[in-house]
């Protein structure tokens, strides 16, 4: 039997090629993909589409993110590749709701209209869409099998519900003792929370006291040189790092490396891939200090730090995840609220105890309210509008980056929540495409 490689194209890009033992994969939920093959040329592809057009028109800025100017291009490469205009064969999948319509704007409709243009390019350009499957509220798994020409279009985890099942649900004791033996974030990490919270920045200290610990250190320079803070630079040394990455995205750095350590870094659980959980948490703190940024009044690092940790205590209940999943899987297509399928297993949620971890180590209180009610925003007081921010952050990466872990979060009261932190529903498209695109290369590092 050929083995497979895998090939993930991320929101934004595509890829197109020749006939080979390759299967290429795009997790998508609000974004829409396309494959399109020639069977007889031997060539065909997979674009996954971001926002239906560009935000700011006559925007040179990463053309493949967008169905009007993207998918020209995906087709033009195509057809240098080979391919006929004729034999070309087309599907289409993704396009989930960002939340439910509301009567005066159908703005949130975007996957809906980014289909909506790439259907009607294809129909222009005289190529057959053989399947489409969008719409509706689920991930879905899209993937192209570049040997076979095979399409295939699910949601995202459902090969886990081959994973055979125990059953074994965890009694009250078994989480509370499992929160009791689990390893504190260290103290260099409180220390630079703290800081951030007070505004109180003494880098040169943090730097000192992390290179006395060389778990740490290690870690920190790895996350450095990942494709998001680096770039192009290679970084040798914490003093480097500092002096090319300057005092914030330094801080940034050790943070996500401890929270990297803290995560666990495997495929099962509520992980769809491997360290699902840190890459999505990761993904929500860029997102959340660009929201911050946006919409001001909010101090970026502390919506940075809050996104980072705001799914804290799904690292308790992660070890049980694996023997529920079918439990899990079927209340999701059912509609269920996440927060209460976790009640229903294990007699809690990831919120409640991520804000018994919170309590326990000291975190600010920024954090612990924002930990405790990231879900449902408004039931926090005091930190409201960081609470909103990375609420709304958390929903963007489960939408638009899709595929991390296994999440879905109440969008009832959508439309108040992003009015809460003064965005109007237009706005909304601004913000999504701030998300920087190097996000998805944080599944690589």
């Amino acid at each position: 039997m050929t083995v497979h490689q895998k090939h993930h194209v991320v929101s934004g890009s595509y890829f197109v090629g020749k006939s080979q033992p390759l299967l290429i994969e795009a997790l998508l939920g609000t974004c829409v993909g396309v494959a399109a093959y020639d069977e007889v040329a031997g060539c065909g592809g997979l674009i996954h589409l971001l926002l239906p057009e560009q935000v700011v028109p006559g925007s040179t800025y990463q053309p493949e993110k967008y169905a009007s100017t993207g998918l020209p291009i995906f087709i033009q490469a195509l057809l240098d590749a080979g391919a006929s205009r004729k034999r070309l064969r087309a599907s289409i999948a993704g396009g989930a709701l960002v939340g439910p319509l509301d009567d005066r704007d159908i703005t949130l409709d975007i996957g809906g209209r980014t289909a909506e243009i790439s259907n009607q390019i294809l129909t222009d350009e005289g190529i057959t869409v053989e399947r489409s499957e969008t719409g509706g509220f689920y991930t879905s798994a899209m993937s192209l099998d570049m040997k076979t020409w095979e399409v295939s279009i699910k949601s995202a985890g459902e090969e886990k519900l081959q994973i055979p099942a125990d059953n074994k649900v965890p009694t009250p004791d078994e989480i509370a003792n499992a929160i009791d033996h689990i390893q504190p974030i260290p103290q260099v990490a409180l220390k630079i929370m703290r800081m951030i919270n007070e505004d109180n920045y003494d880098i040169l200290e943090i730097a000192n006291e992390v290179r006395q610990d060389q778990v740490i250190s290690a870690h920190t320079l790895r996350v450095c040189n990942s494709a998001f803070f680096a770039k192009t630079h290679r970084i040798d040394s914490l003093d480097h790092a500092l002096a090319l990455l300057g005092r914030d995205v330094f801080v940034k750095s050790i943070l996500s490396a401890v929270v990297k350590q803290f995560y666990k870094l495997s495929s099962s659980g509520y992980s769809l891939l491997k360290g699902g959980i840190y890459h999505h948490a990761v993904g929500t703190a860029i997102i959340a200090e660009r929201l911050a940024n946006f919409v001001g009044d909010i101090p970026p690092s502390i919506a940075y730090t809050a996104g980072l940790l705001h799914d804290i205590g799904k690292v308790i209940l992660d070890q049980y995840i694996t023997s529920s999943y079918p439990l899990f899987y079927r209340g999701l297509q059912k509609e269920k609220n996440f927060l209460e399928i976790e009640k229903e297993i294990f007699g809690t949620d990831h919120t409640e105890v991520g804000s018994l971890l919170a309590e326990r180590w000291n975190f600010p209180e920024s954090l612990k309210g924002t930990i405790r009610h990231h879900h449902h925003p408004e039931n926090e007081q005091t930190f409201s509008d960081i609470a909103h921010v990375v609420y709304l952050s958390d929903l963007l990466m489960s939408r638009f980056h899709a595929g991390f872990e296994i999440e879905r979060l109440n969008t009832d009261t959508f439309i108040k929540r992003i009015e809460k932190i003064g965005l109007t529903v237009p706005q909304l498209l601004l913000v999504i495409d701030l998300i920087p695109s190097e996000l998805m290369d944080l599944a690589a590092d």
